[in-house]
């Protein structure tokens, strides 16, 4: 089985990495200037924060339109989370995205995000637990499409509910661009 889901991660790369080179040979004739005119930046920024709880991510991402039905970029990914005399836990990493507008207000994507996830917990509750590991994800989602903003939902092909730092495999998104 784990050999299986080498495969799968190897091939899900190669599929994005391809789709990324193929995009960019689609335009040829592009001058320094131009390329800068195409580039979109988004990305996210969370804060969470209670009773002895504190998590904070930043996930910036740039993107490369190549026709108003095309783009493709990539994002970084850093979060912190911690709870008073329990846990503190560091994740970063980065992704590569291939987004798909059929119709103007449709939204077709694919991300394959690759994040290094260090857990370590407090001695006084839980021993020998404590990991630091490299976790893929490749999400395939659709959304809705209304100016610089998309709100949709994607699924985790590669979801593991042991290792995933997210809770489950569908989660909705919310995207904006500028």
């Amino acid at each position: 089985m784990k050999q299986f889901l080498k495969h799968k991660i190897v091939l899900c790369t190669l599929f994005l990495c391809f789709f990324t080179l193929f995009s960019f040979a689609q335009k040829t004739n592009t001058n320094r200037s131009n390329f800068w005119s195409q580039v979109e930046y988004g990305g996210g920024i969370g804060l969470n924060f209670g009773d002895g709880f504190f998590s904070g991510s930043l996930a910036p991402n740039a993107l490369y339109r190549f026709n108003p039905y095309v783009a493709t970029g990539i994002g970084l990914n850093f979060s912190y989370s911690s709870q008073k005399d329990f846990f503190k836990s560091t994740v970063f990493g980065g992704s590569i995205i291939g987004l798909f507008n059929p119709y103007r207000e449709l939204q077709i994507s694919a991300e394959f995000e690759q994040l290094n996830v260090s857990r370590k917990f407090d001695d006084n509750f839980v021993t020998n637990l404590d990991e630091n590991y490299w976790y893929p994800a490749l999400f395939l989602g659709a959304g809705y499409t209304n100016g610089n903003v998309t709100i949709g939902i994607r699924y985790d092909v590669l979801y593991d509910g042991d290792k995933s730092i997210y809770s489950e495999a569908w989660m909705p998104f919310v995207r904006f661009r500028f």
